[in-house]
């Protein structure tokens, strides 16, 4: 065999190495091209995954801020309710002298004359009597006292003044004179209604039942504590008209 026809083989070989080599890193290239697609492809499904799931939670978050926000303009409207049924039950209790108030005001003091009584007068002419209690509170309420306290017995619309012999009986408590009355309202106006020419201390007077008025710039009255119960009064239905 020649020297010729002993090379073509190894050309042969030789090509077919190379084609091999070829062949195997253009394979190689592809495989790393598609798992490159593959990887992509992956990443992209992970990312829009992702985002479904944060525009889940965006939507989820504005549904509970949106709930929050209800409550709260819930809350407020409620709190906004309270305040004001508080607000006019505060004025209920205040109406009803179920609060103590403070205030400008005066302080009256009635006692019992002084004045000996000559035979042949009647001794009950020279001691307080409950009309002429009620003739001071109804001086003082029609100068515009807001409240009414007689030693320290409030006086509201269920108080009762009765006279029994020489104490005198308010809110069921039996009371002496001298008695210490004190007024909320306008000190000028109080002491004036009192103390006026012909009023109710000048009329007194000439029995000897003394009154003095002491204008106050703040007194205090006590909250009413007798009993409230209603034993037959009851709420009255408004008439619907036809």
């Amino acid at each position: 065999m020649s020297a010729q026809m002993r090379r073509v083989p190894w050309a042969t070989a030789l090509v077919g190495v190379a084609l091999g080599l070829m062949l195997s890193m253009q394979f190689k290239v592809q495989r790393q091209v598609a798992l490159a697609d593959l990887a992509a492809v992956q990443r992209t499904e992970e990312l829009v995954a992702q985002l479904a799931a944060a525009e889940a939670l965006r939507d989820e978050l504005a549904a509970e801020v949106e709930a929050l926000r209800q409550q709260q303009l819930i809350s407020v409207k409620t709190q906004n309710e309270y305040q004001a049924l508080a607000e006019r039950l505060e004025q209920a209790q205040i109406h009803a002298g179920l609060l103590p108030l403070t205030g400008p005001g005066v302080t009256v003091v009635m006692a019992d004359s002084v004045l000996p009584v000559t035979p042949g007068e009647n001794a009950n002419n020279f001691i307080i009597h409950d009309e002429d209690v009620l003739r001071v509170i109804n001086e003082l309420r029609a100068a515009g006292a807001e409240a009414i306290a007689i030693n320290g017995q409030r006086v509201t619309s269920r108080t009762e003044i009765r006279c029994m012999g020489p104490v005198v009986t308010i809110n069921g408590v039996r009371t002496a004179p001298p008695l210490n009355i004190v007024a909320i309202g306008n000190p000028d106006e109080l002491e004036r209604a009192i103390m006026m020419k012909g009023g109710v201390a000048e009329s007194l007077k000439y029995w000897g039942i003394q009154i003095t008025v002491k204008k106050e710039t703040s007194v205090r009255v006590p909250a009413y504590t007798a009993s409230l119960r209603l034993n037959y009064a009851q709420p009255a239905l408004e008439e619907v008209a036809p």
